[in-house]
């Protein structure tokens, strides 16, 4: 069997945004594998049941199926150790992992504030209706006020991104010279906001905008070619 990725697309299947997904097609190319791209929607739970998930990442690699973005990363490294190393070690593993949860706690929760709303117009009926209720009910409130005055709110997100900026001063990627496992993790936000959104987060003299534009260009640039709305 083929190597295959189930990965969140929109209406268009071309139009993939999920920020965890991206984390694992970056990993994927890092490592030189070739795989599938099978296009998944969040009302298709019962195309990846097999799975044991109701959520991508699914990667399917022979007889193996891993689900969740950061197993997937740790079963590339370990199945695959010939290949370039995401984490370079075990500190660097604990690294990622670290960061990871940053990720998700800091970047993303912030940028989920700003695009929330522009995700449901990328989307089929059956979709759009199952978002906009699940959103709404977690958020305890439409999504047009989720995304209320975030033009003034967008400051505040640019300054929580000074850890991030202050190393990428010093450095091209988070990983050093070259990518890690840790570029794709906090790129995996930007470019789910990126493809869903046209609302401007990073300033063009950002550091971390810069940044972005090197992550773009990775891979004979990959993450340029889907469907965006923001330009790099």
């Amino acid at each position: 069997m083929a190597r295959q990725l189930f990965e969140l697309c929109g209406a268009d299947p071309a139009r993939l945004f999920s920020p965890y997904c991206w984390r694992t097609r970056m990993a994927l190319a890092h490592k030189g594998l070739e795989h599938e791209t099978l296009p998944w929607r969040f009302t298709e739970k019962d195309r990846i049941a097999f799975a044991g998930s109701d959520k991508v990442p699914v990667l399917v690699d022979g007889d193996r199926v891993v689900a969740d973005s950061w197993a997937i990363a740790e079963y590339l490294e370990d199945t695959y150790p010939d290949a370039p190393s995401l984490f370079g070690g075990a500190g660097g593993r604990a690294l990622c992992r670290f960061l990871g949860h940053w990720t998700d706690s800091v970047v993303q929760a912030g940028i989920v504030g700003f695009v929330v709303a522009d995700i449901a117009t990328h989307l089929g009926p059956e979709d759009h209706a199952y978002f906009i209720a699940s959103r709404e009910k977690r958020f305890g409130k439409p999504l047009a006020e989720v995304v209320a005055g975030r033009e003034e709110r967008v400051a505040e997100f640019r300054r929580a991104l000074y850890p991030l900026r202050t190393t990428l001063k010093e450095r091209p990627f988070l990983g050093g010279p070259a990518p890690t496992y840790a570029d794709y993790t906090v790129f995996g936000a930007f470019q789910w906001a990126r493809c869903v959104s046209n609302f401007t987060l990073l300033e063009p003299d950002d550091v971390v905008h810069a940044w972005r534009a090197r992550m773009l260009d990775l891979f004979g640039g990959m993450a340029r070619e889907v469907p965006a709305q923001e330009a790099a």
